[in-house]
């Protein structure tokens, strides 16, 4: 295991994916982004034309494929069976069918193995997600829960798909992650929960430099002699 995991857990839209990137790079940490990592056993269930929503064949999926994960330059580099789908696996299609790999208790389970063996290579590591804190890395140095209003929430995630050419209208935006986040909250396997020795931060009035400096900040100060 990594000598320092900080985890970084939220509902969508909330910051954490942007925000673990940059404390990774100012940290000279690993940067494990977990939803990489769902989106790469979501391309390879489309590209092997199986029921999404049956767990057994989805698990058979991810234990024909082969994945390889690696930290480089900021981002994760994801390559399946051989080929590098780093980019791939952002299309629309596969994000909209991400949801069934994250509810199939098997599947995740068999993600969470994945992401302890990703920290075990790396001498430090940022890591976000819904469970990171709770459970993948439970006994993580530093956890984080980073939250923010639902109205602002809509609002990142509008000005995101604007900026990829995409028009979606902020209700429809809003009504999307109140539906994710119930899902998020009840599945059985990995809820987002707030891990109870985590530090909350409230995003909505702070900008993206504003809750990396919290951030590194409550790091320096914790584990100076890590760092």
């Amino acid at each position: 295991m990594a000598n320092l995991v900080i985890t970084i857990d939220g509902p969508a839209a909330s910051g954490k994916s942007t925000i673990a990137r940059l404390a990774a790079q100012r940290l000279g940490a690993s940067f494990l982004d977990t939803g990489a990592m769902y989106r790469a056993v979501t391309l390879a269930a489309i590209n092997a034309g199986v029921d999404m929503s049956d767990q057994e064949q989805l698990l058979a999926v991810l234990e024909k494929s082969r994945f390889q994960f690696a930290a480089r330059e900021g981002k994760m580099l994801v390559l399946l069976d051989g080929v590098d789908v780093t980019d791939q696996i952002r299309s629309p299609e596969v994000t909209a069918n991400a949801r069934y790999i994250a509810s199939a208790p098997k599947v995740r389970g068999r993600l969470v193995e994945m992401q302890r063996q990703f920290a075990a290579k790396e001498g430090r590591i940022v890591t976000e997600g819904r469970d990171q804190g709770t459970v993948a890395f439970p006994d993580a140095g530093i956890k984080f829960y980073l939250t923010a209003h639902l109205t602002e929430r809509a609002r990142r995630r509008q000005a995101e798909l604007h900026a990829k050419g995409i028009g979606s209208s902020i209700e429809e935006i809003q009504a999307s992650l109140e539906k994710r986040d119930r899902s998020d909250q009840n599945r059985t396997v990995g809820p987002l929960k707030i891990a109870r020795d985590a530090v909350i931060i409230n995003t909505t009035n702070l900008s993206i430099e504003q809750v990396v400096k919290k951030i590194l900040d409550f790091v320096k100060e914790k584990c100076s002699k890590k760092l």
